[in-house]
């Protein structure tokens, strides 16, 4: 969800429960807010653990995530399916890579945040 879009409606969240329910009316819609953000922050913190106790840039295949990946992704939905922290490829573009134990290879391209493309690159037999 677009951010600005989603602080737009916690905040027509907070005004109309205020217009409604008064001041308790804004306090309960302020608690809602918080307790999302909450919610949310330990999702990703629940994901940066288990992605930290891993090797950097592994995956158990790497062709089942090519399978899995779709344009837009975040990089956190990423990393909650891959387990693992990528590999940066280069320093100036925001590229990742991915590889499993045969050799195979995903790279990763992101564009504000989002998944741009990606490419699967396979050991010749």
């Amino acid at each position: 969800m677009n951010p600005i879009l989603g602080w737009a409606l916690a905040a027509l969240f907070v005004a109309l429960a205020w217009q409604q329910y008064g001041w308790q009316g804004a306090l309960f819609a302020l608690s809602a807010v918080v307790f999302w953000l909450l919610l949310q922050f330990n999702r990703v913190m629940r994901t940066m653990r288990a992605a930290g106790q891993a090797p950097v840039g592994r995956v158990d295949s790497a062709v089942m995530l090519n399978a899995k990946l779709q344009p837009g992704m975040s990089m956190l939905q990423v990393v909650s399916l891959t387990k693992s922290l990528g590999r940066k490829l280069g320093e100036g573009e925001d590229d990742w890579a991915w590889s499993d134990e045969g050799g195979s290879t995903v790279r990763l391209h992101f564009t504000r945040g989002k998944l741009a493309r990606f490419e699967l690159d396979r050991p010749a037999p």
